[in-house]
């Protein structure tokens, strides 16, 4: 059920996108056109001042910025084709970065 009050971009994992989705799909997966693609990393090292964005975060990022200056179509959810090791890895930078935090939540 999703929170009317919660102004974040739903993230769900799978499952068949419809019109108003964007894909976020991993490296090396089959994605449809003009889905974005990430590619999973593990975990960098140091401080988060210090420490480069991950590849998901760098692609969530680009997808939200595309989105606002309308270089994709609008769109209410993002659904994702991963890995586990992809789906792990996103929901770790949904969980500690502030800026993907603040713009995307999981649903499901």
């Amino acid at each position: 059920m999703r929170n009317s009050s919660d102004p974040r971009i739903p993230v769900v994992f799978g499952g068949s996108a419809g019109p108003t989705d964007a894909v976020l799909a991993e490296a090396g997966l089959p994605a449809p056109p003009g889905a974005h693609v990430f590619a999973a990393a593990a975990h960098a090292a140091g401080c988060p001042c210090c420490a480069p964005r991950s590849g998901v975060a760098a692609a969530l990022g680009q997808l939200y910025r595309d989105r606002a200056t309308s270089q994709v179509p609008f769109f209410s959810r993002v659904v994702v084709t991963a890995t586990a090791a992809g789906q792990l890895a996103l929901r770790h930078t949904l969980a500690t970065d502030v800026l993907c935090q603040a713009r995307y939540r999981i649903e499901g």
